[in-house]
């Protein structure tokens, strides 16, 4: 009786235990939608001082034939949370070779954000209009937006479910006709913030088009003495459900902190900073 007094007293210091643990490892529940918006935010675009990132970019067409895209892609804060930076510098293939993207990202809702586009083959340097921001980027599925971000502002949001992994938010934009979808749905990890899926719907409320974070790594960084672990989406598909085509982004090198210069003006459209290159 007495060994079996103590298996029992053992079993139940071991479940509480596990119980324990999960209640651990189970994430603090947020009800506001803006906090969450926030953090998502944060993580899926200004995690580090800045960063840089080797892309490879898989476009396939419904017929399943594929093109490739290589680039380099540097990001600097201006603000935590607020004003960015962003050069695209592409490598292959060659018809693509030495095109640049670029963008001063403005979180002023009153203040578009300045896009180029320098197109080597001609010499020419393009302004991107901020109606052209959902236009496709470099004719892949993913749009100028995408990369970049969209402004939090032009959005209401909704806390529309909480599951145990995923925060679903629904974002209306505040200015219809400026868009071509009718909302957008995004799961954020609960963890993490990382945006896992968004789910695009139209005009008629049918979903067309998808975004998907398929692997997400901790990548270490220092910043001074102390080492931090980010949460980075390293590959990523969207899917165009009107077209049957989809383009897949696969992010290699991945890098935070590595002290920028000041290279995000016109003059580095034509002549690439060493950063762009690898």
């Amino acid at each position: 009786m007495k060994l079996l007094t103590v298996f029992t007293i053992t079993m139940l210091i071991s479940t509480a235990a596990i119980f324990a643990e999960d209640a651990a490892n189970t994430p603090e529940k947020i009800t506001d939608v803006q906090t969450i918006v926030n953090k998502a935010n944060f993580v899926a675009y200004y995690q580090g001082r800045d960063g840089k990132s080797e892309v490879k970019m898989t476009i396939t067409d419904k017929k399943g034939q594929t093109r490739l895209r290589e680039f380099i892609i540097l990001r600097k804060d201006i603000k935590d949370g607020g004003d960015q930076n962003y050069y695209v510098y592409f490598l292959r293939p060659a018809d693509v070779r030495k095109t640049v993207f670029m963008v001063q990202k403005h979180t002023d809702i009153e203040k578009d954000d300045d896009r180029w586009l320098y197109l080597p083959a001609l010499d020419l340097v393009k302004r991107i209009a901020a109606s052209d921001k959902r236009t496709s980027f470099v004719g892949s599925d993913f749009l100028y937006e995408d990369v970049s971000g969209r402004n939090l502002l032009e959005d209401n949001h909704e806390l529309i479910e909480t599951t145990d992994e995923y925060y679903v938010v629904k974002n209306v934009p505040k200015q219809p006709d400026s868009v071509e979808f009718n909302y957008f749905t995004v799961a954020i990890d609960r963890k993490t913030f990382v945006p896992i899926k968004m789910e695009f719907y139209d005009k008629k409320d049918r979903l067309y088009r998808t975004i998907e974070s398929q692997t997400v790594e901790l990548i270490e960084a220092k910043d001074g003495e102390k080492v931090e672990k980010f949460p980075t989406v390293v590959k990523s598909v969207v899917s165009d459900l009107n077209t049957g085509s989809n383009t897949t982004m696969e992010f290699s090198n991945v890098k935070y902190n590595i002290d920028l210069d000041d290279i995000f003006t016109e003059r580095y459209l034509r002549t690439p900073p060493k950063e762009a290159r690898r």
